[in-house]
């Protein structure tokens, strides 16, 4: 493990992805930052993760520092809540974070008992059809309407199970967590929060996340959806790099 914890990035997909969804990024940053080491993890419920899927995402934020250590942690949409569970209840790992199409959580209990009743009925989807048929619906979704087939890794998602992608909406989707707005000042490491520019409701929650947090830089990503990093991975590791050489160089 690097001596330098600035100069490691701990990555974090999203739901229904694996750490491999972020082979292409980790080559550009190689690139980009040779300096800098990267490591995927699993989160659990997804790949070859051996942590409980009903693991919270508390338990998922103990669970990617265990694997990562002191580091700068990357998240996507999931991956960037349980990056934000990671810097509040293990302040003393996370020297930096970078999320990505990420949110604090849903305010209001009436939307997100809503939400919470949308993942069951998701859940309960998931374990009716399948992984593969899920996939399908899935992928169909406007917010990845920017992903061609080659970036969706659709082979990849199907290592997952559908015991392990029902128990991960279960335990770890937005409706279950607890809103975190009040929180983000707690939080006092250098943060860049990136949204795609064809993405409005995360570029509106990027907007808020970077006024909470304490020394956040936001960046819209052109010609992006929600899925920055995999629709325009050679901008996104652009705006990583300038944001890591201005703060940690």
């Amino acid at each position: 493990m690097t001596a330098d914890p600035t100069r490691r990035l701990v990555l974090a997909h999203g739901f229904t992805q694996t750490a491999r969804s972020w082979t292409d990024v980790a080559g550009l940053l190689a690139t980009r930052l040779p300096e800098v080491a990267t490591l995927a993890v699993d989160l659990p419920g997804h790949g070859a993760c051996e942590v409980s899927a009903d693991a919270d995402l508390v338990a998922s934020a103990a669970h990617l520092v265990a694997l990562g250590g002191p580091a700068i942690y990357v998240g996507y949409s999931m991956g960037g809540r349980v990056a934000l569970h990671a810097a509040l209840e293990r302040p003393e790992a996370v020297r930096g974070l970078v999320l990505i199409g990420a949110t604090a959580g849903i305010d209001d209990p009436d939307e997100r008992a809503a939400r919470r009743s949308a993942d069951e009925d998701l859940a309960a989807r998931i374990e009716q059809i399948g992984v593969d048929a899920f996939l399908d619906e899935w992928l169909a979704n406007p917010l990845f309407a920017g992903l061609t087939t080659e970036a969706a890794h659709r082979d990849d998602r199907l290592r997952n199970s559908s015991h392990g992608l029902a128990s991960s909406l279960r335990h770890t989707g937005t409706g279950t967590q607890e809103p975190l707005w009040n929180r983000l000042e707690e939080i006092d490491v250098p943060a860049l929060i990136i949204a795609g520019e064809h993405d409005p409701k995360f570029r509106a929650l990027g907007e808020r996340l970077s006024a909470g947090l304490c020394d956040a830089t936001i960046a819209v990503v052109p010609d992006a959806g929600h899925t920055v990093h995999l629709e325009q991975p050679a901008a996104a590791v652009d705006v990583i790099a300038a944001w890591w050489h201005a703060r940690f160089d």
